[in-house]
């Protein structure tokens, strides 16, 4: 008997019994369109993490500080003073305040608002956008002027920008702990305007942020290498630095976003890995249901067996029929779990 044959006869005896022939490949297609969802939205995660640090520059180093107490500290000006000893390897640096107080504007109040205190360097004007990626759509960034001097002024995230003032806000005050505080810029849109997201935002001169928040000194850097190559001798200027201050690689963190990048795509890897093994389990399990279905299906075709062997079919013609069949199933199972995952 012929593959064609073989083949022609395996489709009839799935027809004969559409609801066991679809029973039988629930598993092929449930294991397939699995694996090929799982690994779709790995994969579109990844890439949107990637494209997350690409809008922060993959040049950016944070500097994490924990401390050791008594005299053992580094302040912002420390930090300024490495960036003009090592011009080569450093272009910019900016503390990085994460706290929240009141907002109000009138009789309204934002409690989910998150204010950073931040340094005129954070916002670069020749690539129009800040380390953490945002954009000034209308107004200015904070100047040194305003770190400088503590001077009650913010930039607003688009959510605000709407919700307080109709995007009307330049200009206009709003309170922050209780102190009037006047808009001089506004960012664009950057996540969905809503409530608690990335554009529900203020920033503000650090040095305000950090009496807002009770901390004397910032424990967060952003540091910009002067180029693309300087990022990993930027990195070991500022380990130094550092470690000649704690004596100990303890009490900070030092890491770039290329690093980030890396070890979050090696940690979406190794969970891409396991959540692809599980899904496969479903396509074992179905080869293991089409295999007790075919074993199944001999007992029930003693007699067609018995016939074709009288009419001269040699064990390896019954055999083969049985795989194509199997195959078969296998085969329309994937395709269907093919279309399904898509």
């Amino acid at each position: 008997m012929s593959f064609a044959q073989s083949f022609r006869l395996a489709v009839k005896s799935l027809l004969t019994s559409k609801m066991r022939a679809l029973l039988t490949m629930l598993g092929i297609i449930i294991g397939v369109a699995a694996v090929i969802v799982i690994v779709s939205l790995g994969n579109g995660m990844e890439q949107y993490m990637n494209d997350q640090f690409e809008k922060m520059g993959v040049n950016l180093i944070q500097v994490q500080i924990y401390g050791r107490g008594g005299s053992r500290s580094v302040e912002p000006d420390d930090m300024y003073a490495l960036v003009d000893r090592y011009p080569r390897y450093l272009s910019d640096v900016s503390p990085y305040v994460s706290t929240r107080a009141a907002v109000r504007q009138g009789r309204d109040n934002y409690a989910r608002t998150t204010i950073y205190g931040v340094s005129e360097a954070y916002y670069d004007y020749a690539s129009g956008k800040s380390m953490g990626g945002e954009k000034l759509e209308r107004g200015r960034f904070l100047r040194y002027i305003d770190v400088s001097r503590y001077q009650n002024v913010c930039v607003v995230g688009s959510y605000l920008d709407q919700e307080m003032f109709n995007g009307t806000s330049l200009g206009k005050s709003m309170t922050i702990g209780g102190v009037p505080y006047t808009v001089v810029g506004v960012l664009e849109e950057k996540a969905d305007s809503t409530e608690g997201s990335g554009d529900d935002v203020i920033f503000i001169p650090y040095g305000n942020a950090l009496h807002l928040s009770g901390l004397s000194d910032a424990n967060l850097y952003l540091f910009t290498p002067a180029d693309k190559d300087a990022a990993s001798a930027a990195k070991g200027v500022i380990e130094k630095r550092l470690y000649q201050t704690y004596q100990s690689s303890d009490y900070y963190f030092v890491m770039s976003s290329a690093e980030m990048m890396d070890a979050m795509n090696a940690m979406m890897g190794t969970m891409m890995a396991v959540l692809v093994a599980i899904a496969a389990i479903s396509l074992l399990v179905g080869g293991i249901g089409i295999m007790n279905i075919m074993l199944v299906s001999v007992t029930e075709r003693t007699r067609e067996i018995g016939i074709r062997k009288s009419l001269g079919a040699k064990r390896k013609d019954i055999r083969g029929q049985f795989i194509i069949e199997a195959g078969t199933t296998s085969a329309i199972g994937g395709v269907l779990g093919i279309l399904v995952g898509i």
